[in-house]
């Protein structure tokens, strides 16, 4: 089905910001004959300043991709009907309530993927419908990739969403571990153009430190780049505090004043020398010193690791250990350090301090415990496949492709198809979708009305935007906050509120007391100004104080320490993000899948043996087996090989044409979901051990 352009929008200039990925670039569109013509980036926005990338010049494709479905479609064995709109609400509203009288509340889970966020109206009003459904079988991308922020937030701070950020744009030295800002825009650091800020730190004199198992596409614009094994941070980063503390170089400033735990650290640190974890980290110990003071010394630094650090065996004690170290060296809360943002739609406005966020309830199959009300997702496909009391029955996803996003995926493969019902809001027929029975498809980018409520929460600078729609939507289309909305009258009877009203209250009780009106006439964006210090009386912990060490990491800590002479696997396997990706949704438009193939895997000379770039390898783990083209090069530190998150479009059932012709293999084939991050149950992506070997020759290839 094709996506229904009448009526056609006017010809003119549209300014809105790219809602595909966290950098919220501010863009200009063009518009002749009812399409598209031209997509720059919009030097006016006071936060992207002209800047874009691939996937903001491809926003007009997705609007046009003929396999974007329009209108519900119910699925009868292999064979997909329409249906009309009252009709299908009808029928999932009914089956997801007989599912639950029939085997209870928890019968039904949800799911939500990672462009629940983007989109503001699924997350104005798809709260409410959960709510209604008053399941605590709740999970969602959280847990695959930043779980271990949001976790370090509420123990340290009281909040999941009191996440520092670096302030690039005053910094004179960014340690930044596990992150790819050069590709992924920054990740809970929306700060786009990041070559050009870091560029600018090396410009007036400061210093850029990366350290990562890979040699990124971020590693040219550092000052500097360090290998380091996978999954060793926490023992690099407790080396630095080591050197720092028993030097004498904390210098915690006005932050000892509210802080809690300070004088534990020395203790803590003490047996983490740089020489003690030089063989776990491969860092040398003089390297390992040498940064350690220098970011002490630096007038203001910040340390800042993303997705390489949360994915990862010990991710909460990583992310604890980084707001450890701008703590301890005074540049937490200040310019040029690790700050918190003021954004104009507060979410945590009527925050209550001292909630408890974390294990109040767990998982039925493997006693994992739930976290801001989700549980890991490692855990959905256990409780859908083991029989009994509590046993999910079915499932409801949210933008979301778990199938390739989650750990174990051919195990949730199979899971899914023995659900008695399954309902996707979504507008492709993916690897997951296609096991739903309906598929309600909303509207989605350029037809979209959207603020970015989430990401303003992590920006470097405060602006407001409302991103007004380009393309009115045809008489067979529905918004995504009317579906929810549609679903929750049907199970409560009561009306929601929408959007605009939400965001209108939100905008007039925000720190700057603003209207829907008053951003809506901006249409490049209010500059509300720089991050300023916030602590505090932005604190949320029961005490108004920061915990320096939080319990649950204290006692995490003899883990780690028990894994510090663990021997290491010979080769072990690791992600890879790209700038023309997102995760597993933009591989079916035709302009980012040019080029040479994107699916390899990534192997140093020193594990390859006789194998040879192009040759097809297969890559098997515990869980599974995939057989991919390999490409031998040093940007891999020996030891480690890498694949691309995202790919595996070759399962049957799927409508997406260029996706399947570029279809490669799912990274989470591999992944096991028995390996989490034990403190705060974030899956472990990176660091699976892994074989390698010829891929045998297919049948009737072979050369005379």
């Amino acid at each position: 089905m094709t996506p229904s352009l009448t009526p056609a929008p006017r010809d003119g200039v549209y300014h809105r910001a790219c809602n595909l990925c966290e950098a919220i670039c501010g863009l200009r569109l063009t518009v002749q004959g009812g399409q598209v013509t031209d997509v720059r980036g919009d030097p006016d926005d006071p936060l992207s300043r002209g800047h874009i990338c691939p996937k903001g010049a491809a926003l007009p494709d997705l609007h046009a991709d003929p396999d974007r479905l329009t209108t519900p479609l119910r699925r009868d064995g292999d064979t997909w009907h329409p249906i009309a709109w009252d009709e299908a609400l009808d029928l999932v509203a009914r089956r997801l309530r007989e599912v639950q009288a029939a085997h209870g509340a928890d019968s039904v889970a949800t799911f939500q993927g990672n462009p629940s966020v983007h989109n503001s109206g699924t997350l104005l009003t798809a709260g409410a419908f959960l709510k209604a459904l008053g399941t605590r079988n709740r999970y969602s991308a959280t847990s695959t990739d930043q779980l271990p922020h949001h976790y370090a937030a509420a123990e340290m701070f009281g909040h999941p969403l009191l996440l520092p950020i670096p302030d690039v744009d005053r910094t004179d030295f960014l340690l930044m571990l596990g992150a790819n800002p050069l590709a992924s825009n920054g990740s809970i650091l929306t700060a786009p153009g990041m070559r050009e800020r870091l560029r600018a730190i090396r410009e007036r004199g400061g210093r850029v430190v990366l350290l990562d198992p890979r040699r990124t596409e971020s590693a040219a614009h550092a000052s500097e780049y360090r290998p380091i094994r996978p999954g060793s941070d926490a023992l690099f980063l407790l080396a630095l505090l080591h050197v720092i503390l028993s030097e004498g170089l904390a210098r915690p400033g006005r932050l000892a004043g509210f802080t809690d735990g300070l004088g534990d650290l020395p203790e803590v640190a003490a047996p983490y020398t740089p020489e003690a974890v030089e063989a776990a980290t491969g860092v040398q110990a003089a390297t390992t010193r040498e940064l350690a003071r220098a970011f002490a010394r630096a007038p203001r630094a910040a340390a800042y690791g993303r997705i390489g650090l949360s994915v990862q065996a010990f991710g909460g004690l990583c992310q604890w250990l980084l707001n450890t170290l701008n703590l301890v060296t005074g540049n937490l809360d200040r310019e040029g350090g690790a700050m918190f943002p003021r954004p104009a739609f507060d979410l945590l406005t009527g925050a209550r301090a001292g909630q408890t966020h974390h294990g109040r309830w767990y998982s039925r199959v493997r006693g994992l415990p739930e976290f801001d009300g989700e549980l890991p997702n490692a855990a959905l496909a256990g409780e859908i496949l083991t029989p009994g009391d509590g046993q999910i029955r079915a499932l409801v996803t949210v933008a979301g492709n778990p199938v390739l996003s989650t750990p174990g995926g051919q195990d949730l493969d199979r899971a899914l198809s023995t659900l008695d019902f399954m309902v996707s809001i979504d507008p492709y027929l993916n690897e997951t979708t296609r096991h739903a029975h309906v598929i309600l498809p909303p509207a989605t980018g350029l037809e979209v009305e959207h603020y970015d409520v989430i990401f303003h929460h992590f920006a470097v600078r405060a602006t407001a935007r409302l991103n007004e729609p380009v393309f009115p939507i045809g008489a067979d289309q529905r918004f995504d906050h009317q579906i929810f909305a549609g679903l929750t009258e049907r199970l409560t009877g009561k009306r929601l509120a929408t959007p605009g009203e939400r965001l209108d209250a939100g905008l007039r009780h925000g720190p700057y007391r603003l209207s829907l009106d008053e951003v809506r006439a901006h249409p490049h964006g209010l500059d509300l100004g720089p991050m300023t210090p916030v602590f505090p009386a932005r604190l949320l912990t029961a005490s108004g104080r920061v915990q320096a060490l939080p319990e649950p990491m204290r006692r995490d800590l003899g883990r780690l320490h028990a894994a510090l002479h663990v021997p290491v696997p010979p080769l072990v396997l690791i992600g890879r993000r790209q700038l023309r990706s997102n995760n597993s949704w933009m591989h079916n438009t035709p302009r980012l899948m040019r080029g040479p193939d994107r699916c390899t895997l990534h192997l140093n000379p020193a594990d390859a043996g006789e194998l040879r770039s192009g040759q097809r390898v297969q890559v098997t783990s515990r869980v599974g087996q995939v057989t991919v083209p390999v490409e031998i090069t040093g940007d891999v530190m020996p030891g480690v090989a890498s694949l691309p998150h995202g790919f595996g479009h070759a399962r049957r059932g799927v409508r997406l044409q260029v996706a399947q012709a570029h279809a490669g293999v799912s990274l989470n084939d591999l992944t096991d979901p028995l390996l989490l991050d034990e403190l705060t149950g974030n899956a472990v992506l990176n660091g699976t051990p892994i074989h390698i070997q010829p891929a045998p020759d297919p049948a009737g290839t072979a050369a005379d």
